[in-house]
């Protein structure tokens, strides 16, 4: 079987990246756009996409928006935030079905992309701004997720914990923004930060389905009426250099159970060689059930209702997610650092590693049979600038030798102690030392 590549090009400021095949009966779109982390941007940033959401020039009512989705064949819309590097990156999704399955004279795909422009470029306005009643309704959608993130303590402690290792980093601000500056944010400044938005952002835009770049290219070049200029490229993560001393962080909640994160610096990122023998890293010590992290503390030690670890390849960091009960917290430290000292001597097995290379050659294989997540895996080459297949990374995992893993072990820098407790004992506080 011939493979399936993705097809690239340009209009403007708008990169193209078109994935021809026969295998689904949909199309899939996404639209990546992606600026900077900034400390005034990353809440109108945040709120935008919300607004953009709720009506068009054509179909400035919300219903009359999604009346005109259920027209196309029921296509799904949706958008998510969330943060590459020091980047804040939008995307905005669809699907629908493709022409040769419903009976239809006009183009399925053509519809949706024109539809997909205008929510980008020609959003419903009022007086040359953004609709007040959305704007302002909105604000209390964009409060209600940060309050969830709060609501949720183990998202809430990952996201705190990273905050305090990069805490004079763009990466500290959440993708979603901040609670505490949506108040001072109305239709006006907002639809001018939307200007400015749509002025600086990389912009590329997948179509994964029974189509060619040359059909994209024409029907993106009439759909996107964008600011002139060329396509702006995501610019490389800043990489910190270790603390002289592990930094701990314990805040007091109202909460039950203990969560103890920690925060690594890697300084390996995606794109680099050493990037595939740091996914067997932290496959080995936490990603799998049968790593380090789930073996060694939750089954062995039976400290932690859940302990795994999680690799952000786009800013070099790794960090270690467990839940504990609270008196527990200096063992659960010292056995989380064992396991990390016994990553360095190399101490793990044969079996163990051809495990790994496996689960994860079986996550990659499985991205074959969803298009949005072909789009995905070839977008985080995009903002690295490397475009490799996930056939391309199985055989390199596979290539990576035990003596690659502990030297990548090696770079593995622990920054960050987070914990969150209750309020009993003492009063909270940060120190500085472990």
């Amino acid at each position: 079987m011939t493979p399936e590549n993705f097809e690239r090009g340009t209009i403007g400021r708008l990169r193209l990246h078109v994935l021809p095949t026969k295998r689904f009966k949909t199309f899939a779109v996404s639209l990546y756009a992606g600026v900077p982390l900034t400390e005034s941007g990353v809440t109108p940033t945040a709120l935008t996409p919300f607004v953009l959401r709720r009506g068009t020039e054509s179909y400035p009512e919300t219903i009359a928006f999604r009346e005109r989705l259920d027209e196309l064949y029921g296509a799904g819309f949706g958008f998510d935030l969330y943060k590459r590097g020091d980047h804040q990156i939008a995307q905005f999704r669809l699907d629908m079905i493709n022409d040769r399955f419903v009976s239809t004279d006009s183009s399925l795909l053509q519809a949706a992309l024109q539809l997909l422009g205008e929510v980008l470029t020609k959003p419903a306005l009022e007086d040359g701004r953004f609709r007040t009643r959305y704007v302002e309704a909105e604000k209390m959608t964009v409060t209600k997720r940060i309050e969830a993130v709060i609501n949720d303590k183990i998202r809430y402690a990952a996201e705190r914990c990273v905050e305090e290792m990069c805490r004079d980093e763009p990466y500290r601000l959440p993708a979603i923004g901040r609670k505490e500056d949506l108040a001072a944010i109305d239709a006006a400044s907002l639809f001018e930060h939307y200007r400015r938005w749509l002025e600086q952002a990389s912009l590329d835009l997948y179509v994964a389905g029974d189509t060619s770049l040359e059909e994209v290219r024409t029907i993106a070049e009439q759909a996107f009426r964008l600011p002139d200029g060329k396509p702006a490229a995501y610019a490389a993560p800043s990489l910190r250099k270790p603390r002289d001393r592990v930094q701990t962080v314990v805040e007091r909640l109202d909460v039950g159970q203990g969560k103890l994160n920690m925060g690594l610096r890697t300084h390996i990122v995606y794109g680099s060689p050493e990037y595939y023998a740091m996914l067997l890293y932290n496959g080995l010590l936490g990603a799998f059930p049968h790593s380090k992290l789930f073996v060694n503390v939750r089954e062995k030690a039976s400290l932690a209702y859940y302990a795994s670890s999680r690799l952000d390849g786009h800013k070099g960091l790794l960090t270690i997610q467990s839940g504990i009960e609270i008196p527990n917290y200096e063992r659960a430290v010292g056995i989380i650092r064992e396991q990390l000292s016994s990553m360095e001597r190399g101490e793990f097995g044969e079996e163990d590693l051809a495990r790994t290379k496996a689960m994860l050659g079986s996550q990659l294989r499985e991205i074959r049979d969803s298009a949005f997540e072909r789009i995905s895996f070839d977008f985080g080459g995009a903002i690295a600038g490397v475009w490799q297949s996930a056939e391309q990374w199985i055989e390199a995992i596979d290539a990576v030798t035990p003596e690659q893993i502990v030297e990548a072990a090696g770079s593995v820098t622990l920054d960050t102690i987070y914990f969150l407790r209750d309020n009993s004992g003492t009063e909270a506080s940060s120190k500085e030392g472990a």
